[in-house]
């Protein structure tokens, strides 16, 4: 028997009675991989209800000489006989696993459920909330348990937050904005469609509920005021009659006074006045104007703050595009609001008058006999404007016309007061939507990192060696999705681990226990329900009151990422080859950025499990390494040179359906890396072995015998005609 990491290699495929070279199953000394790995190293996965039906079919993946196994959980929530969950394992099941671990010395590792996409509990119809995150963070902990169940090992779950334009990948780490899509001479990559670069779409999320409130495109063009600016530098005053340098460029209002928040709703800046059309000034902007609104907002920001605005306070172009259209929305019912309110003080006053006068005629009236009161008598014409010179008036007592020009007035008045107050909760209402309308980036800082914070934190707790952790392994998902680009993936595990480190060292935290109702005055509670505020801090549940750099130890330790071999070659489909290179240097060129990608994951530590597939780029067939295009050995190799000795999974989807099972896949991937063969039982060994007469037989029997014996046999009387005898 031969050991490796504790686990002996010894499996039915192969029972070493002789052993054979590379050389002697069909890879001469030329096609030598850049890493040669044993059987013992390479395993595979095994989806519950596809693959596998139950333990057995399990235990059948290690009767072939399985190893290393992922067991996949494809059921969301409620499990069924093809899509199986953690849950449908009971107790029974779970301790046959955890005995055929250790009879047949191999590892297990999980997936949770395929219908699991991030952490941001988006929903079918591309809507997100807190209530289906934490349903998810539900689903990912049962997966959690379940390896805790099998011991250490990885718990595999995809990213894919959500989409985002491949023209317009941008990552800002607080210093500087990285853009993903383009190359350091500023040349595209990618590109999903070819208009995208110019019609790229953003969806926007209301940060209160997290639906998706609107989608930006970047052809559209938006009408936008040209704000009053001053054409010169000057000595003057500001808004509150500061005396202040107005240099060109700044906000000023209509007295030419410098405007002290720009951004205010109610004193911020102005639209510029055309005093010749006697018009407000009017243009379209495109989405790149936008670019540089939100620019100018953050430079502001660090003016006034006296620091760079965080990533929740930072504006974006998309943010700034959807904030002009209800920007004039909550100007226009501001200035309803305020022409409605002047009209109310105006009635107010004429009702004053009326009532005075009602008083005046009361007491008239009261003094006058009945025989005189004929004189107070007044015209009151029925109808007003021009047309009263046709229409006979009427004949009325003043008091009778005072109560009903009252009645007409007091009607104006509640009309102006309700059109007013409703125009302002409009202008309020509008107002506060454009403040939440936020980029989906910031939905996942703030709420889906969380979740995956408390998914790392679930698995410290589950595990029983600290040294042999269970780990929550982030896969990196299909491009179109974010987490699909392996810098998004970086991010997400940087930020999750950061979370992670404030649970474990801070007493209180955003949203802890509730131990009873708290009371908050208006203002406490408007500034804890702001986006980007820390409101609401409770009692921390999963504080443990170590150090930062021992919480920074167990973050890194148990969260960590999923390369995807097969998903990052799905790229290529989308990579914009340069005119000026051949077809062979576009490919390199192409290669030269997937490897750079693995070993910017590599270098970090970052790395706790490897799915082996492969693909031509175009969709997710799950090849076996070595049938499609992806660089698969030599991403492996970048791993080994970085120290990574984890799982390394084959994904043998397509191998079930054009080939004889999925176990070829396995096999296909062994002769891909160079695993020796360490013998096929008795045979003859003068003649050459291939990988073929493994991976296409059973148990290494695939051809007749070399010998006849028997009632089979023939007489030895008999001859060949070239005098041999035959045994």
């Amino acid at each position: 028997m031969k050991f490796t990491d504790g686990y002996y290699s010894h499996h039915p495929v192969a029972d070493y009675f002789n052993a054979m070279e590379p050389g002697s199953y069909g890879m001469d000394a030329g096609n030598k991989p850049d890493v040669n790995l044993g059987i013992q190293d390479i395993g595979m996965s095994v989806p519950m209800g596809i693959s596998a039906q139950n333990v057995a079919g399990i235990y059948s993946k290690i009767r072939m000489g399985t190893g290393k196994m992922e067991i996949q959980f494809p059921g969301y929530r409620t499990g069924n006989r093809q899509a199986q969950t953690p849950e449908m394992l009971g107790e029974d099941q779970r301790q046959a696993l955890r005995e055929m671990q250790m009879a047949n010395e191999v590892r297990f590792n999980t997936h949770a459920s395929f219908g699991l996409m991030g952490m941001m509990g988006r929903d079918e119809r591309g809507n997100f909330s807190r209530i289906g995150a934490f349903q998810d963070l539900t689903e990912l902990k049962r997966a959690i348990d379940f390896q805790a169940d099998m011991g250490s090992g990885s718990v595999v779950m995809h990213s894919g937050e959500f989409e985002r334009p491949m023209t317009d990948m941008h990552l800002d780490d607080e210093s500087h904005r990285m853009n993903l899509a383009r190359d350091s001479t500023g040349r595209l990559l990618v590109k999903q469609a070819h208009v995208q670069e110019f019609d790229a779409k953003f969806d926007l999320l209301d940060s209160r509920t997290s639906q998706k409130m609107e989608t930006v495109q970047k052809d559209r063009l938006v009408a936008y005021p040209v704000w009053n600016t001053s054409e010169k530098d000057y000595k003057g005053v500001d808004q509150d009659n500061n005396s202040v340098l107005i240099k060109k460029g700044d906000y000023i209002d209509y007295q030419g006074k410098k405007i002290v928040n720009p951004y205010d709703s109610i004193r911020g800046r102005i639209p510029k006045h055309d005093p010749k059309t006697n018009r407000f000034v009017i243009k379209k902007r495109h989405f790149d104007y936008f670019k540089q609104q939100a620019n100018e907002y953050n430079q502001w920001f660090k003016e006034t703050k006296g620091r760079g605005p965080n990533y929740y306070e930072k504006l974006y172009p998309e943010e700034a595009f959807m904030r002009a259209t209800l920007e004039s929305q909550a100007g226009h019912a501001r200035g309803w609001a305020l022409e409605f309110g002047v009209q109310t003080e105006s009635y107010i006053e004429q009702l004053n008058k009326i009532d005075e006068a009602i008083e005046f005629y009361e007491k008239l009236d009261k003094s006058l006999p009945e025989e005189e009161k004929w004189k107070l008598m007044k015209q009151d014409p029925i109808i007003h404007g021009l047309s009263q010179q046709f229409v006979p008036s009427e004949t009325k007592h003043p008091l009778e016309i005072l109560k009903e020009d009252r009645k007409q007035i007091s009607g104006r008045l509640e009309y102006a007061r309700q059109s007013s107050t409703s125009q302002e909760q409009q202008a309020e209402d509008t107002y506060e939507s454009m403040q939440n309308l936020i980029t989906p980036i910031k939905r996942l800082e703030e709420q889906g990192i969380r979740m995956y914070a408390e998914s790392g934190l679930h698995a410290m707790r589950k595990t029983k060696d600290p040294n042999n952790p269970v780990v929550v392994a982030i896969e990196n998902i299909f491009p179109e999705r974010f987490g699909g680009h392996l810098e998004e993936l970086k991010w997400i595990i940087k930020k999750s681990r950061e979370r992670m480190v404030e649970f474990l060292t801070a007493p209180k935290i955003q949203s802890g226990i509730s131990r009873m109702p708290t009371e908050m005055d208006e203002k406490k509670l408007n500034e804890a329900l702001t986006p980007g505020k820390k409101g609401m801090l409770q009692e921390n549940p999963y504080y443990m009151g170590v150090s930062r750099e021992e919480a920074e130890k167990i973050a890194e330790r148990h969260i960590k990422a999923t390369l995807d071999t097969g998903h990052l070659n799905m790229w290529r489909k989308y990579w914009q080859e340069d005119p000026k290179l051949t077809k062979e240097q576009n490919d390199g060129k192409f290669k030269g950025w997937y490897l750079k990608q693995v070993e910017s994951l590599a270098k970090e530590n970052m790395v706790g499990n490897v799915h082996l597939a492969d693909n031509y780029g175009y969709q997710d067939d799950h090849l076996a390494p070595g049938q499609g295009n992806a660089p698969v050995k030599e991403a492996v190799a970048i791993l080994k040179k970085y120290g990574y000795d984890k799982a390394l999974s084959v994904e043998p989807g397509a191998d079930a359906t054009t080939d004889l099972s999925d176990f070829h896949g396995l096999m296909k991937t062994w002769r891909h890396f160079g695993s020796n063969i360490y013998g096929m039982g008795a045979g003859a060994p003068q003649i050459p072995q291939n990988w073929s007469d493994v991976q296409y037989s059973y148990f290494g029997q695939n051809r007749p015998p070399y010998f006849v014996f028997g009632g089979y046999a023939p007489s030895n009387d008999w001859t060949l005609w070239s005098a041999v005898p035959m045994e």
